[in-house]
């Protein structure tokens, strides 16, 4: 099995024409420098046992089997990693790595993570005692200071996989754990962008928990459609060690010379194929310029990305990776490694005929397949047909139907949205509507009733396909079809979440049956015919 690509070492002194590389690898070559690339002909290629894994496999007949055994049993010793020295900026160190025993990446407990012991504890009280596949994979690759892009499907605990090793190594965790003082200032020291208000008030929520009543203000939240001048407010009388926000907001901040990010450790784009987006390319550009880029950074013989991206760890998190991922971390990191449930490979050795990607940068087959990735395995997916009069009273039966206690419903356009809440009230079900319309008290207002259960259902758009956790949400609904098997993929990820079981009803017209059977053909899903009689789901069979 091969896992890794083979390419050359680079050596260089005086200069070479950048005419010779791709645009998106000019900014890793600096006049002067030597840089040791996927093989060092003295210490061998890039493989997991360098990286402080065990890799095993059995022979049989003309295959290998399976991944037996992954461990990290093996210390890395200092000659496996050669961090770049440019000028004055101080390289990232690599940790020794963490045992991982058993199966692939099995962790029983948080407590196998090496996590700040006051973080298990409060994970514990939260009810949160065995972590996630893509949690035991990443958490302690993070905590040995490699740069990241972490790809699992919705649901899978993504957010807690990057912030667990974060928090053991920022704020009060780390102190309280150490012994030290707890209220001593460090200054803001890692960043999580997200590309909506919604899911970066979801990481502050997160965070909070974590800390604790006493810490809460050590986390800021900044984001777009608050007052500016509070959160300039906040950032001052707090002093935050982590601030979680969108990247308008963050930029504008910034650019005012309030929020000061230059010694921040790391660096989280949560969502980043949403954070590639044309509108947040100024943005972004900023944020990437100043996060991490110390003071030294900035002097003669040390400017440049690479001194910049020595001082700071990034994370980049989705549920699909698509080559403009690929390429933009391959920019942003150093020597990022993709990481997945079970598995840790260098991003280097995905290329664009690799299982995720194909030969151009957007096409059909690798956006489809980051949206089959990006799915929750625990689903069953159903339509159902109707005419448009009749569609909400579908919906009716169909909740009764499955006894669903949380359900989202996705809508296209806001005014049938409001109409179908209305609708859904006068038959005794309590509806809320989320949309762009409502201001932030409201919206905010919305989501605490509905994860509380005073709302069984919430009516929404596009905007909460992406971020919004719900983890007891059992059913989706789409009352009106999704535009392609991406958006299909998301809407479907608000549940069956952390492995719960959970159900996706399309409810659509006969004219729209098609447009499911693409999706179907597109996603590899068995989207089956159903409808709702006598408070049963019923399955039908296939015509033709």
């Amino acid at each position: 099995m091969v896992l890794f690509s083979t390419k050359s070492v680079l050596s260089f002194g005086e200069s070479i024409p950048l005419t010779y590389f791709p645009s998106y690898r000019i900014a890793k070559l600096r006049t002067g420098t030597q840089f040791l690339n996927r093989v060092d002909s003295e210490h061998g290629p890039l493989t997991l046992s360098t990286l402080g894994f065990k890799y095993e496999t059995e022979q049989k007949g003309d295959k290998i089997s399976e991944v037996q055994e992954l461990r990290s049993d093996k210390r890395l010793s200092s000659a496996k990693v050669k961090p770049v020295k440019t000028g004055n900026a101080r390289p990232l160190k690599r940790r020794n790595p963490l045992d991982i025993e058993a199966a692939p990446f099995a962790a029983k407990s948080f407590s196998e993570l090496n996590l700040s012991p006051l973080l298990i504890e409060r994970l514990e009280k939260a009810g949160l005692t065995v972590p996630t596949e893509v949690q035991s994979t990443a958490i302690p690759t993070i905590s040995r200071n490699y740069d990241v892009v972490i790809q699992s499907y919705t649901g899978s605990g993504k957010t807690l996989a990057y912030l667990l090793p974060i928090l053991t190594e920022v704020g009060p965790m780390k102190k309280l754990s150490a012994g030290e003082d707890s209220d001593e200032k460090t200054g803001i020291e890692a960043v999580v962008i997200a590309p909506s208000r919604e899911l970066g008030m979801q990481i502050v929520r997160e965070v909070e928990k974590l800390f604790g009543p006493e810490n809460k203000r050590l986390v800021q939240q900044l984001v777009g459609g608050a007052n500016r001048a509070r959160q300039e407010e906040a950032l001052k009388k707090n002093k935050p060690v982590i601030v979680v926000g969108t990247p308008g907001r963050i930029a504008e901040i910034s650019a005012a010379g309030k929020l000061h990010t230059h010694g921040c450790r790391f660096l989280v784009l949560d969502e980043v194929d949403e954070l590639l987006a044309f509108n947040f390319r100024e943005d972004m550009h900023r944020i990437l310029e100043h996060v991490g880029r110390r003071s030294g950074a900035g002097r003669v013989g040390s400017s440049g990305p690479l001194a910049r991206r020595s001082e700071r760890q990034i994370i980049m998190v989705s549920a699909t990776v698509p080559f403009s991922v690929i390429r933009a971390a391959n920019s942003w990191g150093r020597d990022p490694l993709l990481v997945r449930a079970k598995s840790v490979v260098p991003l280097g050795s995905v290329t664009p005929s690799g299982p995720i990607l194909s030969t151009t940068s957007e096409s059909s087959s690798s956006v489809t397949q980051g949206a089959i990735e990006s799915l929750p395995p625990a689903l069953d997916h159903y339509y159902c047909v109707t005419k448009a009069q009749h569609k909400v009273d579908a919906l009716r039966r169909c909740i009764h139907a499955l006894e669903a206690k949380s359900v989202i419903v996705f809508m296209n356009h806001t005014k049938r949205l409001k109409d179908a809440v209305f609708k859904l009230e006068a038959r005794g079900i309590e509806a809320a509507e989320l949309h762009g319309d409502l201001g932030k008290l409201g919206r905010s207002t919305t989501l605490k009733k509905f994860k509380q259960g005073e709302v069984r259902v919430l009516v929404t758009n596009e905007l909460s396909a992406r971020g919004l956790d719900v983890a007891e949400c059992d059913l989706v609904v789409n009352l009106e079809l999704p535009t392609d098997s991406i958006h299909y993929a998301h809407r479907a990820g608000r549940t069956g979440r952390l492995g719960r079981k959970g159900n996706v009803v399309t409810i659509c017209e006969e004219p729209e049956v098609f447009v499911v059977n693409k999706l179907r053909r597109q996603l590899g899903l068995s989207i089956r015919p159903c409808e709702f009689t006598e408070g049963k789901l019923v399955i039908k069979n296939e015509e033709g």
